[in-house]
């Protein structure tokens, strides 16, 4: 059996072996460009500069009344940034390619991206504490420390991270670009979707595009933790299979008297009579005393 457990192993798929993303020199120049671009957005926010007027001029001239024949369409489009069904969309897709190359590396990275997006965007939204368009209250301000969660915009960093994850993690040059591609207008759209629909300012969408973008250029350092801990995972699921086979291998070990498999079934606690043979019956003075003769019978 021992034979057999380690030929079945050898004939187990090996896991084919995935290009993982570094930090090029490109990388750190659009790291520290987009970082640079996010801080502007910042401080042109907080000094209420012309961001903060353009902001309201696009407010006041209410788009979603402009072009009312988009708002049932754009109503739909705008889940695309939700984080709940984009996440549970993007995770079944990443979990099918994990089952198939045998990796847990693409739902791990789709984790740490999530978990940088809820910590980076979580904590400037709740410092700045900005009021969104339909709860502004006085013309002009940047409603910045309001107790409001609308700095950056949500929706739209959840769409460049968790549509770009697939371009991130594409195993092709050429389906990098496609998905890259495909990802940046998704994400164009759902955070022009939000202007149009008044939920979030212009400087909010700016924001936010540039946070979702950071959290991608900087998932190639997670990268050595998201190794430790699929090797720790993996490592934890070989023990348990481990354990489950040393089990199987000593159950038929096991004799009757120590609790092992019994060969014959357990006698139970209702017996059935013992049966008397033929002989036996026709011994005893009752069986012959209810069995006709043979005289009753001829006649």
């Amino acid at each position: 059996m021992r034979t057999d457990i380690f030929a079945r192993l050898d004939r187990e798929p090996v896991p084919p072996k995935i290009e993982v993303p570094r930090m090029t020199r490109t990388r750190l120049a659009l790291f520290g460009g987009t970082s640079a671009f996010y801080l502007i957005v910042v401080v042109a926010v907080l000094l209420s500069t012309w961001l903060v007027t353009l902001d309201w001029k696009i407010m006041l001239f209410r788009p979603y009344q402009q072009w009312p024949e988009l708002h049932a369409f754009l109503d739909y489009y705008v889940v695309l940034g939700q984080r709940g069904p984009t996440a549970v969309m993007v995770a079944a897709w990443l979990g099918w390619r994990s089952w198939r190359q045998h990796t847990l590396r693409p739902l791990l990275s789709l984790g740490a991206a999530l978990l940088l997006l809820n910590v980076t965007v979580g904590a400037v939204k709740l410092g700045l504490g900005r009021l969104g368009p339909h709860y502004a209250t006085q013309v002009g301000s940047a409603e910045l420390f309001a107790g409001g969660d609308i700095f950056p915009s949500g929706h739209t960093a959840n769409a460049v991270v968790t549509w770009g994850i697939l371009a991130y993690l594409a195993t092709t040059p050429r389906a990098r670009r496609y998905l890259s591609a495909l990802s940046a207008v998704v994400a164009l759209g759902v955070g022009l979707t939000t202007v149009y629909l008044g939920t979030h300012w212009l400087s909010d969408v700016l924001l936010g595009w540039a946070a979702g973008l950071l959290i991608l250029l900087a998932l190639p350092w997670c990268e050595p933790v998201i190794a430790v801990v699929e090797a720790w995972i993996l490592a934890q699921r070989d023990r348990i299979r481990e354990r489950l086979r040393a089990r199987r291998r000593l159950v038929p070990s096991l004799p009757v008297a120590s609790g092992g498999p019994r060969l014959f079934p357990a006698p139970t606690d209702r017996e059935e009579p013992a049966r008397e043979t033929v002989g036996a019956a026709a011994s005893h003075p009752r069986a012959a005393r209810s069995r006709p003769s043979s005289d009753r019978l001829t006649a």
